[in-house]
């Protein structure tokens, strides 16, 4: 008879030792979230592959300053607490402004020239319509759906604000780029 000093309950534990490096880097996700925002919602990129509307380089380029503009948001918000309601809520924003640029048919000259954000957004009666609901579940109910599934490396807080400071630094500068170099083209 031997002596069983614990007992094995055959389930393993959550927190076994290397599961931290298992799951991915946060910066994947914020990169994630600001791609799909950047190219999936940029509904001026897919009109100008299509043919309509400005050049597909000028539409590229405003997708690059988006890119930028969101991850810069995300990796200030990149916390253990707030990342994923803020990504949930760029996702869900994204969509709807996609929504409303595609039933008013919004032009980029005329989104970057002054309308404010407030003109990108649809109408109330449109929601009735298939287009705008269609755009929220597609492009922002399913992404949410993915980004509250998953699991994400839990970083120290020097380690999470160091990898913070150095995207967010980087998306800035991806964003200027873009919005500059779209503002200089010509029309």
């Amino acid at each position: 008879m031997s002596l069983k000093l614990f007992r094995s309950t055959g389930y393993h534990s959550i927190l076994e030792v290397g599961e931290a490096r298992l799951a991915p880097h946060p910066a994947w996700a914020v990169a994630g979230v600001a791609t799909w925002v950047g190219l999936a919602d940029n509904i001026w990129l897919w009109r100008a592959l299509a043919g309509v509307g400005a050049s597909p380089l000028k539409a590229l380029l405003a997708g690059l300053g988006i890119f930028g503009a969101v991850g810069l948001f995300l990796s200030l918000l990149c916390w253990r607490r707030t990342f994923k309601p803020m990504a949930a809520f760029c996702l869900l924003a994204g969509a709807l402004f996609a929504g409303g640029i595609w039933v008013q048919g919004v032009e980029l000259q005329a989104a970057f020239g002054g309308g404010g954000l407030a003109s990108l957004l649809p109408p109330w009666t449109s929601l009735m319509r298939w287009q705008v609901p269609t755009c929220l579940v597609v492009l922002g109910g399913v992404p949410v759906l993915v980004l509250w599934n998953g699991t994400w490396r839990r970083l120290p807080a020097a380690e999470q604000l160091e990898a913070n400071a150095w995207a967010a630094s980087g998306y800035a500068l991806l964003g200027v780029i873009g919005f500059f170099t779209m503002a200089r083209l010509p029309a």
